[in-house]
């Protein structure tokens, strides 16, 4: 038979054991299980240093992040850091930098703003910090462009 203080350890120990098994098994929140995910995003070889980056899972919450000045982001779908559902998904960058209230600068082709457009995907079958995403000019350069509201302004 066991002692009183021997059962409360194992019952203690259980209970931790069980915490530490559903946060990394990522059924612990009730949200579908996924891979954190990092990496970088390059434009004809030379980070990308604005925008921000989507990967859209079919039937499943996108991943985002915003792409820092060396071109690198880390994926978050419900917290920051959580990365995205594993599987293939489409990119989207959106390589914007707002200058004004109806004026921006791209920093990538618009096509990769747009899902069908990009042709851009990414293969997730676990953690990685790695990513790679490279896009490209095609001959083209960073360009303002100025948004009309509608207004006739």
């Amino acid at each position: 038979m066991m002692n009183k203080f021997v059962r409360s350890e194992w019952i203690a120990s259980a209970a931790v054991m069980a915490m530490i098994v559903a946060t990394f098994a990522g059924c612990g929140d009730g949200r579908p299980t996924r891979v954190p995910v990092s990496g970088q995003v390059l434009i004809d070889g030379k980070p990308l240093s604005h925008g921000f980056i989507r990967l859209t899972p079919e039937g499943a919450r996108a991943a985002t992040a915003e792409i820092g000045p060396d071109g690198r982001f880390t994926l978050k779908t419900f917290e920051p850091g959580d990365g995205v559902v594993p599987g293939t998904h489409p990119v989207v960058i959106l390589g914007a930098e707002q200058l004004g209230p109806r004026k921006q600068r791209w920093h990538a082709p618009k096509k990769y703003a747009n899902a069908k457009a990009s042709g851009l995907t990414a293969a997730i079958d676990g953690p990685t910090d790695s990513l790679l995403i490279k896009l490209t000019w095609d001959g083209g350069k960073p360009f303002d462009e100025t948004v009309d509201d509608g207004s006739g302004e």
